[in-house]
């Protein structure tokens, strides 16, 4: 065995795992698209949606102590004779709703 060689596949071994270890520390974000799917099978169980919007650029958010990444998003939907608005906040790590409200 020369040490070309040696050398060679000690290099390629040491970067295939530096790139392996990197890919898997790596949180994979929720799309904008797969938080809206969220929040709408959340509201549609009490009602027929109407529209939707979300912000595709995830934001800074705090909630009492605790801080996230968040994309902001609305919901319209009919409540008895009268559409109303719900304005929603999604966690972009996970998907899931953090705070919704009602718009007057």
């Amino acid at each position: 065995m020369n040490w070309k060689s040696f050398l060679l596949g000690a290099g390629v071994g040491i970067a295939g795992g530096y790139a392996v270890r990197e890919l898997l520390t790596q949180k994979a974000a929720v799309t904008p698209e797969k938080a809206l799917a969220n929040a709408k099978a959340a509201f549609m169980a009490d009602g027929q949606i109407s529209g939707s919007w979300i912000q595709m650029k995830p934001e800074p958010y705090q909630n009492d102590q605790l801080h996230y990444n968040v994309y902001r998003g609305g919901i319209s939907r009919k409540e008895g004779d009268e559409i109303v608005q719900y304005e929603f906040v999604a966690d972009k790590d996970t998907g899931t709703i953090l705070d919704a409200k009602k718009l007057s």
